[in-house]
């Protein structure tokens, strides 16, 4: 691991029992799911609900969090945005303000004081640490720095409204659907709270194994690494050197054999008319850092 000789742990302060509580259900509802699977029903319609449910909701964060808001590498259309607020809250990772302005911050203090999620902290802080303490003295971290975000229409709404938004997208939407073909408790427990639990881990791995294991094809300062089992698992996040160096732009695999369907997802919706003002790095910027 390449971690700077400049970097400070984060100050770690005490625990947030509200999250805290939060995942321990969650893992045990998780846990709950695996049992009902083996050992009261497996429905195969459920299974389907399960993989789209996750792909609805992992998109909204990867596409719509990261992407397009956190960075604005691209803008949306309103239809779009109410898309990525509504299930970007069913996967459980806080409303859109909060966890952009983490993520920003990540960006701003890579791998020093200031950076949430410091890989410098441990792998494990970086992982899920960071989620279980309550780093600022508060629960929640000042809205300074997204005051662009909060301007747009429904971001204030899916913030405010939060907690009862991804309550309903989560568990309330999956358990109906299910209950269409006999299985609610199939579509609450699997569809609900493994795939939100499951999609949890993959982007904290993002903050983790991304920043521990891996190539720097594009920069070697910070802990920032390409990682291909991490793109497998979050839709083409795992390419996060390039990601790093390029933040702005609206690709993470910029090459044709590179896992990305986030960038091809986005792509199509420029071509529909949905997305638009798309960031795209130069080539030529791009080979003259390459090894760098």
């Amino acid at each position: 691991m390449n971690v700077p000789a400049q970097a400070e742990p984060v100050r770690q302060g005490n625990l947030n029992w509200i999250n805290l509580r939060g995942l321990v259900v969650l893992h045990t509802l998780a846990g709950v799911a695996i049992w009902y699977l083996i050992a009261v029903q497996f429905h195969w319609a459920t299974i389907g609900l399960t993989f789209a449910w996750y792909w609805l909701t992992g998109i909204s964060i990867t596409a719509g969090y990261h992407r397009a808001f956190s960075h604005r590498a691209y803008e949306v259309s309103a239809p779009l945005r109410w898309f990525f607020l509504i299930f970007g809250a069913g996967a459980l990772q806080t409303s859109l303000l909060q966890w952009s302005v983490d993520h920003r911050n990540h960006h701003r203090f890579a791998d020093k004081e200031g950076d949430p999620y410091s890989v410098c902290s441990g792998f494990w802080w970086a992982h899920v640490g960071w989620v279980l303490r309550n780093r600022h003295g508060y629960e929640d971290p000042p809205l300074d720095s997204v005051t662009d975000l909060a301007a747009l229409p429904g971001v204030k709404f899916q913030h405010k409204f939060y907690d009862a938004i991804a309550i309903f997208i989560a568990f309330v939407v999956p358990a109906g659907l299910a209950s269409l073909w006999g299985d609610f408790w199939g579509g609450l427990l699997v569809a609900g709270a493994l795939r939100a639990l499951l999609l949890l881990h993959a982007t904290w791995c993002v903050n983790s194994v991304a920043h521990w294991f891996g190539t720097q094809p594009y920069s070697k300062r910070g802990s920032a690494r390409n990682s291909v089992i991490t793109a497998l698992i979050t839709g083409g996040e795992g390419y996060h050197n390039f990601h790093h160096k390029f933040p702005s732009d609206y690709r993470n695999g910029i090459r044709w054999y590179q896992y990305d369907p986030t960038k091809w997802f986005i792509w199509g919706l420029h071509k529909l008319g949905l997305a638009h003002d798309l960031t795209r790095t130069p080539d030529r910027l791009i080979a003259s850092v390459d090894g760098i």
